[in-house]
């Protein structure tokens, strides 16, 4: 396989990418809508309302139980839901397979490494702490830290600015659309992951430049060592 020669840094997206995230969040939707004494949904459910942010995935629950919620209703169940999630996250969440140890090979490679997340930025330090992962990123970009998200592309433009790099030399890795979409917006090649949440669609379809069912399949892509940008 030919080898990205460019690349200068790569940036992953969080749950579904480098996380199973779906047994915590579907157990924290599970008890905020316990304590507002509405229908319950399955991990199922929630496995295809990922990957938009918090607001978005609690709007997508409420749909599904069939629920008109107020302002006021909406805002209490966001307050419940994370106070549920801070509860268990770190419990719930599992890294998936061959991921540290990928991401570990990467980093010694001197590659640097971005987090790009819609997922609340309060989150992720205590997160990626319990993963065991936190060293291994230069930056990390949650939701509230970037002016839109995914799959806008300012989240790519904000990893090129901090890391000085054209779009050419950012390889993005994701599992869903709003992934690669952001990407393709951005101009940044792209990698899919198969076993994500990608709301029950395959993603294939959004034409990733490279598909791979296992996440250390990435290392085949890069040279290693780092080659450094001849621009």
């Amino acid at each position: 396989m030919h080898k990205l020669q460019d690349i200068q840094a790569i940036a992953f997206d969080l749950d579904g990418t480098l996380v199973d995230s779906v047994p915590g969040l579907a157990l924290a939707a599970q008890n905020m809508l316990a304590d507002l004494k509405l229908p319950t949904i399955t991990n199922e459910q929630v496995k295809n309302f990922v990957g938009n942010g918090i607001d978005v995935m609690l709007e997508r629950i409420f749909k599904a139980i069939n629920v008109v919620p107020s302002t006021e209703q909406l805002s209490q169940a966001k307050a419940l839901f994370n106070q549920h999630y801070d509860k268990v996250m770190d419990a719930e969440t599992k890294l998936f397979p061959h991921v540290k140890e990928t991401l570990k090979t990467l980093h010694e490679n001197q590659y640097p490494l971005a987090l790009v997340t819609n997922k609340p930025a309060q989150f992720l330090p205590a997160l990626l702490s319990s993963l065991g992962i936190k060293e291994y990123f230069s930056l990390v970009l949650g939701g509230g830290d970037v002016i839109k998200l995914k799959p806008h592309p300012a989240p790519l433009y904000q990893v090129m600015a901090t890391f000085g790099l054209f779009s050419d030399q950012l390889l993005f890795v994701g599992d869903s659309k709003n992934d690669i979409t952001a990407a393709q917006n951005a101009k940044c090649p792209t990698v899919a992951l198969t076993y994500g949440y990608n709301y029950g669609i395959s993603i294939a379809t959004s034409n990733p430049d490279f598909l791979f069912d296992d996440f250390k399949d990435i290392l085949t892509l890069l040279p290693q060592p780092k080659v450094e940008a001849k621009k």
